[in-house]
């Protein structure tokens, strides 16, 4: 049976040490098996703690970055500081066990811009070369980077699986693979089962939600064959519930969450986590 996960951005942003534990507590508690950890910056979370708190609850982690404004591999203002944040997530990953650091590692997320066919492949070739030495980073920590494409309202750079892969096919193997959120495949891609199909053994990692955000489960997503195109590329990774409160203005700002998406939090997780594990 695939592992089912969330991420803590369903209750709480930035995570940190201070709200870990009991938060982690919580999410065994309601029975997933797997939980995402956002490192929004370096240091709001440290091995010591997070490394216990998942020998207590059992929960087999997974890492993913946030790529704020002024985290961008395409800028060369920002390129550095990037590749410094991209290792402190690959680190704090191997610290705690993650196999896997996923994200939209490219632009800043909500950056914007028109491009011609001659600057996106310059854009390209761009953050390749500068996401090149992270990937080395990871193959040296035993960890895989996830790229995600993102919505067309969130960047401009890279929306669908076929543009990931004619972006960053020379860095794909076992330090890069995608990232695949059924949100995002829902809006971009004429058959979210033909974009899993795309990505092959290249799919790194897993998430899901609603197509309005909440949780997955009763709404326009075609479930079944999703999960039948997940089998086909013999994806044994995890199905880790992506989803936001709207009670932290930022996290609510930036992902566009203007209203509950369910009576409560738990009621979000819970009714995601039973109906992922009716899909069998």
């Amino acid at each position: 049976m695939r592992e089912i996960g969330v991420n803590t951005w369903v209750w709480t942003s930035p995570l940190t040490d201070a709200d870990a534990v009991d938060l982690l507590r919580r999410i065994a508690a309601m029975g997933f098996d797997a939980v995402e950890l956002p490192l929004e910056n370096p240091g709001d979370l440290t091995v010591a703690a997070v490394r216990d708190a998942l020998a207590e609850t059992g929960l087999t982690p997974y890492v993913v970055g946030a790529m704020a404004p002024g985290r961008d591999l395409v800028d060369p203002v920002h390129v550095a500081a990037t590749q410094d944040y991209l290792r402190a997530c690959i680190d704090f990953a191997a610290g705690v066990g993650a196999t896997s650091v996923c994200g939209p590692f490219y632009a800043s997320t909500g950056r914007v811009w028109r491009m011609d066919a001659d600057q996106r492949a310059a854009a390209y070739a761009d953050v390749r070369t500068h996401l090149a030495p992270v990937v080395d980073h990871a193959l040296e920590q035993g960890v895989r980077l996830g790229i995600e494409p993102l919505n067309r309202y969130e960047t401009s750079l890279v929306n669908t699986v076929d543009q990931a892969l004619t972006a960053f096919q020379p860095l794909l193997g076992d330090g890069l693979g995608l990232a695949l959120d059924t949100y995002h495949l829902n809006i971009e891609e004429r058959s979210s089962a033909d974009a899993i199909r795309a990505a092959g053994t290249h799919l790194a990692h897993v998430q899901v939600c609603g197509s309005d955000r909440g949780a997955p489960g009763g709404d326009q997503t075609d479930w079944p064959a999703l999960v039948a195109a997940l089998d086909e590329v013999g994806y044994g990774g995890p199905l880790n519930i992506e989803s936001f409160t709207a009670d932290n203005a930022s996290i609510a700002t930036a992902a566009s969450i203007w209203r509950p998406l369910a009576p409560t939090q738990d009621d979000l997780a819970r009714d995601g986590l039973a109906f992922l594990r009716s899909l069998g």
